[in-house]
């Protein structure tokens, strides 16, 4: 996809943002993350230099690496699951680590931020779909991770992230929003005053609005939806 039709799809949703959060009253900020999977070097190059998006997401560590330098203006998120023995080649590149899901994972991200002298602003991802394709912590569990990721110094908690399940049940979908919204709230009390709790990152191309409207989103990673089909091979 062309550089100037991702301006016009990603002024479109911005527009579409507004409209779901006027629905429902909000007046706080959602940050539209560009899910930039597939997309080219140069693509995210003119991104970058246009200041059309300020963040950019991608699922692969070797993604994330490859455009790094492409997009110096942009604020990168790690947006897929990770693996303990990628986190040395992102932790210097990424303002946010959205899929934290696991002990070994924070004992992995505590260890390679402590080597960088910084400390990495983490998500805690939950899995609210029960899907064992997914990553994330089930429900039920989240309070047990959070005690655990507390005694990690070179961590800091900005909140949640899910990846709904894709539903063509809507009432269904809607019923799972609110309940990872009033999971978020319940978390957010819970979290040591050394964290900022800031962040719910949920809704994706198919249901980005659903997530604001009712699932509380801050965050959304729109990727499809903003560069078209994913289709692209190259660097």
């Amino acid at each position: 996809m062309i550089f100037e039709d991702v301006r016009v799809n990603v002024c479109r949703c911005l527009d579409m943002i507004e409209e779901a959060k006027a629905r429902v009253g909000r007046t706080d900020k959602v940050t539209l993350i560009g899910a930039t999977k597939m997309q080219s070097k140069e693509l995210v190059a003119q991104i970058s230099e246009s200041r059309l998006l300020t963040d950019v997401g991608e699922n692969r560590v070797q993604e994330l690496v490859d455009k790094y330098d492409s997009g110096k203006n942009l604020k990168w998120h790690m947006i897929g699951q990770l693996q303990t023995n990628k986190v040395k080649y992102i932790i210097d590149k990424v303002d946010l680590i959205h899929s934290l899901d696991r002990q070994s994972l924070a004992d992995e991200i505590d260890r390679q931020a402590k080597k960088h002298e910084k400390v990495m602003d983490c998500l805690l991802e939950v899995n609210m779909g029960s899907e064992i394709s997914k990553g994330g912590v089930a429900p039920e569990e989240l309070e047990n991770l959070l005690e655990y990721v507390e005694g990690k110094e070179n961590i800091r908690l900005r909140g949640l992230m899910t990846v709904m399940p894709n539903l063509d049940d809507k009432t269904r979908l809607k019923e799972l929003y609110i309940t990872f919204e009033k999971l978020y709230q319940e978390f957010s009390k819970k979290v040591s005053n050394r964290h900022m709790i800031d962040i719910l990152s949920c809704g994706m191309t198919n249901d980005y609005q659903m997530a604001i409207e009712y699932g509380g989103a801050t965050a959304v990673r729109l990727g499809r939806v903003l560069f078209g089909e994913r289709n692209y091979l190259g660097g």
